[in-house]
């Protein structure tokens, strides 16, 4: 049975088993579409990468991001995870500490740089969101669903960014990590409307972070994310819209996991122009996989 190159990534941290988990499968190009999905399925996390030669001039390689259940055409964890595994093994380079990689949603810009503590920190630039305000009766019906009160005076909204996040304010932090969905309905509210899943963000009172973020896509086969990059970034795109005061400037740290006793964090850079999601990521495993 043949085998092709393997890395497990763990992203969003600089401590192993303590961020959110993506499998790269560093070699895609003899596989079909249901191999891919296959092995997603059994990796069993929220995202499996399969790395391809891009067809983009202007790309480093592609990636095709599968869920346990599902292709998603982006993801942002799984886009940093990917981009570190490659750099790690030598793959690809990156020119003046920038990268292109090529998804479903097309070239996605990524920069990557090393820390003040020799680890890598690698930032991708969301891809222009796309928001839709809430109708009165879809907030009602989000709040009974996820079991927590939602601020009405910035009213949630469908963020599209390629993975199609509803993002909704609660009252704090401890609202957030308090927080108890029904899963089975919201998986049934989400596939009706044809939305990756729900993100839910409260401002924290201590200064490690200034905002706690769960992510909760059970449609995907995924009730909850650990630590969703995409989820961070449409959060950021929410702040943005609703001109919500929080972090430093432009500078808005997430903390997200503890729910799943990981401890997750990710810096997000906001403008006018642009958002880019930051982070860490440190390879776990590290081998080959056999292809079905």
């Amino acid at each position: 049975m043949p085998t092709v190159a393997f890395k497990q990534v763990d992203v969003f941290t600089r401590t192993p088993y303590k961020g959110n988990p993506v499998a790269v499968v560093m070699d895609g190009t003899s596989l079909s579409t249901e191999q891919m999905q296959s092995i997603a399925n059994w990796t069993n996390l929220s995202e499996t990468t399969f790395v391809l030669p891009p067809s983009s001039a202007e790309a480093d390689y592609r990636t095709r991001i599968f869920t346990p259940v599902s292709e998603l055409p982006f993801a942002g964890h799984p886009t940093i995870g990917t981009a570190f595994a490659l750099i790690e093994s030598g793959v690809v380079v990156p020119v003046e500490g920038r990268l292109i990689q090529e998804c479903g949603i097309g070239n996605v810009a990524l920069k990557a740089a090393m820390d003040e503590g020799g680890d890598w920190v690698i930032s991708f630039e969301l891809p222009s969101p796309d928001l839709t305000i809430l109708t009165p009766t879809q907030i009602d019906r989000l709040e009974m669903l996820l079991g927590c009160p939602v601020d009405r005076t910035t009213p949630p909204a469908l963020v599209d960014v390629g993975a199609r996040w509803i993002v909704a304010q609660t009252t704090d932090a401890k609202a957030v990590l308090g927080t108890t969905p029904d899963y089975e309905a919201l998986r049934k509210h989400d596939s009706e409307l044809a939305i990756t899943g729900v993100c839910i963000f409260g401002k924290c009172c201590t200064g490690q972070s200034d905002i706690e973020v769960r992510s909760f896509a059970p449609s995907c086969g995924v009730d909850e994310d650990p630590v969703c990059g995409s989820g961070n970034g449409s959060v950021a795109a929410f702040i943005r819209h609703h001109a919500i005061p929080v972090g430093a400037g432009s500078r808005v740290v997430s903390s997200q996991g503890r729910i799943l006793g990981r401890s997750g964090r990710i810096e997000l850079s906001i403008a006018d122009d642009a958002i880019f999601v930051s982070g860490n990521a440190v390879t776990c495993i590290s081998g080959t996989i056999r292809i079905p």
